[in-house]
């Protein structure tokens, strides 16, 4: 089996498409008002109509209450939800109850301790994402185009349960950040974006969807 690749912080047409027609194997809407990848909800439904079936939608929310899920999976048909905040392992367990879908966890990573606690979630969590620990001055949790130590992956660190590897991701890195870490899975938004945060380049999604094939 391949490595699966996500792409996050789809906001366009253009983006999206190309993330399908390269073979990525899930495609991420964000739905924070303080990332600039931030997308309606009305324009999630409409992108999320263009999605083939074999690929998963996702949709990234930091901390939301359950009424924004409400108003959220009323018009989006996403497959997983992506909790990005301070979510506790209990209210991930809540998440996946309520709402009927597989939760994928987000976790700042950045010494060996923080994989250590990550697997507190293996359980709660349907799978997780381990992306790097924002800068201090960050206003979001990720999307920084910051990587972390991918070595710290070795040595029977990984996750027991499915995973995806995050943090400063590009088409001309994800093949060694794949080796180094293992990684079953990858998930990029910063580095396939060219012209600022938010903005999609269909050549990169191109390049980085191929490298994760290659590797």
């Amino acid at each position: 089996m391949g490595v699966h690749a996500k792409i996050c912080g789809l906001r366009e047409p253009a983006g999206l498409d190309a993330a399908i027609k390269h073979g990525a194997d899930m495609v991420g809407f964000v739905f924070f008002p303080k990332s600039p990848r931030d997308v309606a909800i009305s324009d999630a439904a409409m992108l999320a109509s263009r999605v083939p079936a074999h690929v998963a939608c996702v949709g990234l929310f930091v901390d939301p209450d359950d009424a924004l899920l409400e108003r959220v999976l009323a018009e989006v048909p996403l497959r997983i939800i992506q909790l990005h905040g301070q979510e506790t392992p209990a209210r991930c367990m809540d998440v996946r109850g309520r709402f009927n879908r597989p939760v994928m966890k987000a976790l700042g990573i950045a010494t060996a301790e923080d994989l250590e606690d990550a697997r507190t979630y293996e359980g709660p969590a349907d799978r997780l994402l381990l992306d790097a620990k924002p800068p201090k001055d960050a206003e979001r949790p990720g999307g920084n185009a910051v990587a972390f130590d991918w070595m710290l992956l070795q040595s029977g660190r990984r996750p027991a349960i499915p995973w995806l590897l995050a943090g400063g991701l590009t088409p001309d890195n994800v093949a060694n950040a794949i080796t180094r870490a293992g990684a079953p899975g990858v998930d990029t938004s910063s580095g396939v974006e060219t012209g600022g945060p938010g903005h999609k380049d269909p050549e990169k999604i191109k390049r980085f969807l191929q490298a994760v094939k290659r590797a």
